[in-house]
């Protein structure tokens, strides 16, 4: 366990490799699940004010349950989530040609039509962050890669030789800053030259 502010940070984070392979997973993650993606508070209103701008890019399905159920939902064990569409695929998810499913929220962000790029959570996996019940402002950084789903990823990954860590660089200077990012990575190298 790596701790950096009030992060405890999983080691799996600078030791394991993963490279998403949507060729073979198929964005398996946008409908593999208990639940929508986890919001973060903020992201409620982000949803709201960016809808607009992001609704092209829904499929029929999803306007629907969108329509139906609201921008966002509460789900008992996770929160705040997006809906789905009959507890499947995510109902901001579309799938392409290929049958690989993108973000349309996404999709929006990497067409200059917002500048929310889409939920953290989603930007993150397969790093979970979640709140300890037990110490009030401390948050666990976890590696959960999923079992079947992730396999071609983990693969891929270790092909490749990158840390999990540098393929999330982004989302991880996104949630939690550029600071955060390179005392993580500057641990990963003395670990790594030891």
């Amino acid at each position: 366990m790596i701790a950096i502010d009030n992060k405890l940070v999983s080691d799996a984070i600078i030791e394991e490799q993963f490279v998403c392979d949507l060729n073979k997973c198929k964005g398996g993650c946008c409908e593999d699940g208990d639940a929508g993606a986890p919001l973060e508070i903020k992201e409620l209103e982000e949803l709201i004010n960016n809808f607009e701008a992001i609704k092209p890019y829904l499929s029929k399905e999803g306007l629907k349950v969108i329509e139906k159920q609201g921008k966002y939902a509460y789900d008992v064990e996770f929160g705040w989530v997006t809906p789905t569409i009959d507890g499947g695929i995510c109902a901001y998810g579309y799938r392409d040609e290929r049958g690989i499913i993108k973000c349309g929220i996404e999709q929006a962000y990497n067409d200059g039509k917002t500048t929310w790029r889409k939920p953290i959570s989603c930007h993150l996996f397969p790093i979970r962050v979640q709140a300890s019940k037990l110490e009030p402002g401390i948050e666990y950084v976890n590696y959960e890669p999923r079992q079947d789903l992730c396999k071609a990823a983990c693969k891929l990954g270790k092909q490749l030789k990158v840390p999990v860590y540098l393929f999330l660089k982004d989302a991880i200077i996104r949630k939690y800053g550029e600071e955060f990012y390179e005392t993580l990575k500057a641990t990963a190298e003395h670990v790594e030259n030891k």
